[in-house]
Order: structure tokens, then C-alpha cells, then sequence
């Protein structure tokens, strides 16, 4: 579910053109997701859009207890209380935090990521995700481990960033 999350911050990312290729490419994340995305909007997209700005602030946040702050408010002010559901017997129980079943799919989005990002920090005890540190990305991602602390979202991010810091060592 967190890199659902991330999958779909980045596919949101307000800094990106808006188009009609967008209900396809975030439809596209949640059939990735095995989510059902068949009767997906361009106003559930931008619903999911304002919902993804939210959500970048988990990941930039940077601090275990920032990341924490940023939860604690995102689930203060945009989820319901938790509550177990198996979609009429669709689906094994699990746990949402959303309204109802029929949750529009920006509060879906918001809450179900809220949740998977607090079970990681919890768990870890250390931000749930990070920003791409390479300046000519804007993607977020999702920490893999306590180990040693990522800051590229990809090696090709980070490949990238080392040959330019080598060609400007050269110069």
C-alpha cells in the first residue's frame, strides 16, 4: 500500500502539466495496485491530485518526528475512525479509515495511504519515504529499510547525479 502511494503521489505530482492522459496513467497505477479503476474520472483525478499534495508532505517531511506531525494532522483532519470491511464478502477483512465502502476515490486514496505510511513509520521508526535528492526529479519513494538511509528514488536518479557531480570535479 505505501508504494501504491508513492506510485500515485508521483503520478499526481501537481508540478506536471495537467492533461487527458491522466485518468489513463493513475488508472493505470491502480490496476498495477490491483485496484479496481474502471470507472475513474477526470474530477476523481483531481480530487486524488489535492490528495497527493497532501500526502508529498509525508514524504519531504525528512524527520521520523515530522513525518509524524504530518500524519498525526492528515489523519486528524481527512480520515474517519477505523473500522474493519471485506466489501460485502469481495474481499478479506482488512482495515480502512475512509467513510464507507463507496468512498469517493480521493478520501480512498488519502485515507488507505495515511494508514499504509503510519504502519511504516511505526514500524521502522523512521520516515516512511524520502523525495528523490537529485535536482532534476521531483519523485518521492518509499524507504526500503532501516539500513543505510536512501536518497534517490532510482539508481538511474542516482547514476545521474553522480556522473554530473564527477563532470563538475573535472571542470
Amino acid at each position: 500500500m505505501a508504494a501504491r502511494a508513492a506510485a500515485l503521489v508521483n503520478v499526481l505530482d501537481t508540478s506536471r502539466p495537467a492533461g487527458p492522459g491522466d485518468t489513463a496513467a493513475v488508472a493505470a497505477v491502480l490496476t498495477a495496485y490491483g485496484e479496481p479503476a474502471g470507472a475513474l474520472t477526470a474530477a476523481d483525478v483531481a480530487g486524488m491530485r489535492a490528495a497527493a499534495v497532501l500526502l508529498r508532505e509525508v514524504f519531504a517531511a525528512g524527520r521520523t518526528d515530522a513525518a509524524a506531525a504530518v500524519l498525526n494532522r492528515l489523519l486528524r483532519e481527512h480520515t474517519g475512525p477505523m473500522r474493519l470491511t471485506g466489501h460485502g464478502g469481495a474481499s478479506p477483512w482488512h482495515p480502512h479509515l475512509d467513510g464507507d465502502d463507496e468512498a469517493p476515490w480521493d478520501e480512498w486514496f488519502l485515507a488507505s495511504s495515511c494508514m499504509a505510511l503510519t504502519l511504516l513509520l511505526w514500524e521502522r521508526q523512521a520516515p516512511p519515504g524520502a523525495v528523490c535528492a537529485s535536482s532534476a526529479c521531483r519523485d518521492v519513494f518509499v524507504s526500503g529499510s532501516r539500513g543505510l538511509e536512501r536518497r534517490y528514488c532510482s539508481r538511474r536518479c542516482a547514476t545521474r547525479e553522480r556522473v554530473a557531480a564527477h563532470r563538475r570535479g573535472r571542470a
